[in-house]
This record gives structure tokens, sequence and C-alpha cells, in this order.
């Protein structure tokens, strides 16, 4: 893919996460793939972001800055939300959040083939909790 179809992509695949559309999670992730270097399927990634929205159902992500690097991609997001359940550790107060994130790509024959992602947890606990 070019930087320009990579680009496209990815911004459809963020489109598709603030749409809450995992159902069609087949055209950006592969059957087989890796999370945070664990092997996984798409199925285990698609239960992941399902799990996400069902404890912060308003959760969006703005992309911040998108770096490309042949197959690799990298961003920057800043994720927002009122999480209704516990998320990454956080009882839920009432209160929303406004956390980075730092995620890294590889794609292959045109899906995710390797995505890890970082949330910035602590500024999650400190928002919730004052």
């Amino acid at each position: 893919m070019s930087d320009t179809d990579l680009r496209a992509f990815y911004l459809r695949y963020i489109e598709a996460l603030n749409a809450h559309k995992f159902d069609g999670m087949d055209e950006f992730i592969n059957d087989r793939t890796t999370l945070n270097g664990e092997p996984a399927t798409r199925d285990d990634l698609i239960a992941v972001q399902e799990h996400d929205v069902d404890a912060v159902p308003d959760l969006r992500w703005e992309l911040k800055e998108l770096l490309l690097d042949g197959d690799r991609l990298a961003a920057q997001l800043v994720n927002t939300g009122t999480p209704v359940k516990e998320w990454l550790g956080v009882t839920p107060t009432g209160a929303s959040f406004e956390i980075v994130e730092y995620a890294i790509y590889q794609v292959r024959n045109g899906r995710f083939v390797h995505m890890t992602a970082l949330h910035d947890a602590g500024a999650l606990l400190w928002q919730m909790t004052g």
C-alpha cells in the first residue's frame, strides 16, 4: 500500500471504531494477528474493542498524529469517554476522561497483522479519582 492508501485505510479504521461498527473489522484486521506482542485472532481483538465500548459507551478516538514507514503505522490518539463500568483498572465515578494512546501497527495484504497500544492509565486514574 502507498502512504496515501495506508493513511486512508487508517482513517477508515478510526471512523469504524468511532461508529462502534465492529462487525466490519474483517476489512481491517487479519484473521491471525498479534495484540501487544501476543498471538491473537480477529475475534479476540473485536472482543477487546466490544469490551472497551461496553465499559465506555461514548468512547471516541481522535487521531492527532500518524506516521507511516513502509508497512508500519504509528499513531498518537486522544481517547475520550465516560466509563459506566470498570475500564483499564479504574472504577467509574461518573467523570469523563481524556487520555493519550500511542499505537503501532503493521499492515500486510491490506490488513493489520501486528497491533500494539499503550494508554495513559495513570492519567485515567487521576482524572477519574481526582
